[in-house]
């Protein structure tokens, strides 16, 4: 197998890693934190909780490893969108492992909200829901930090055509969707999943072509 062909499958499987890591961590702690009076239930179920971050930890790293797998490759075409690539990809893996560690408040707010019989006292709540807010807020940063510098990952891929040019300008109408949906749920107003799916999606047609077919042999 060729190097070209190897890097593309392992950033394939990291993209597929990534996603299906936060998916499953994300989908874990909320399962918690969805239900009614979410505090009697935190610290019960710590070690759900713990095994999300975990996971979303787990994505932080992949989504690091993704950048400098392809950065190799991305650097042969355009050295300055490579590094840019790397970098904006650290922060957005650095303000995810910020949000990741917001449940850990909530394990040791829930155990004093037992412990304390379950009182009406507003501070728990508000420091709860503060926590809850500040994991969501760091999300959506981690989405345009990502958003805005994908644009100019997908205009390499579409210039150099390492990938089909279909693939790529899904991927510029994605990453400009996320880049909205983000923006929008910053300033207060919630689109739902309709701006969001299209990145999303992207990030599972493109890492799926990359393990089967892998990038276009072509030179700069």
């Amino acid at each position: 197998m060729n190097s070209n062909k190897k890097t593309a499958r392992i950033a394939g499987v990291l993209f597929l890693a990534a996603t299906a890591a936060y998916i499953l961590g994300n989908g874990l702690i909320e399962s918690i934190l969805n239900v009614p009076d979410y505090l009697l239930h935190v610290y019960p179920n710590k070690t759900k909780v713990i095994v999300g971050m975990l996971l979303e930890l787990i994505n932080s790293a992949a989504v690091v490893g993704i950048a400098i797998t392809l950065f190799p490759i991305l650097k042969k075409h355009n050295e300055t969108i490579a590094l840019g690539y790397v970098a904006f990809r650290v922060i957005e893996a650095i303000i995810l492992i910020v949000g990741a560690l917001s449940p850990l408040l909530l394990i040791s707010l829930s155990k004093q909200y037992i412990e304390a019989g379950a009182p009406d006292a507003s501070y728990f709540q508000t420091i709860g829901m503060l926590a809850i807010n500040g994991k969501f807020l760091t999300f959506q940063l981690s989405m345009i930090v990502l958003g805005l510098y994908s644009l100019f990952f997908c205009y390499l891929l579409f210039k150099t055509k390492l990938i089909p040019r279909l693939i790529s300008v899904f991927g510029l109408i994605g990453y400009a969707s996320l880049l909205t949906s983000a923006l929008l749920e910053i300033f207060g107003y919630s689109p739902g999943m309709v701006l969001f799916l299209p990145g999303a999606l992207f990030e599972i047609i493109f890492p799926i072509w990359l393990i089967v077919k892998g990038f276009k042999e072509n030179t700069p």
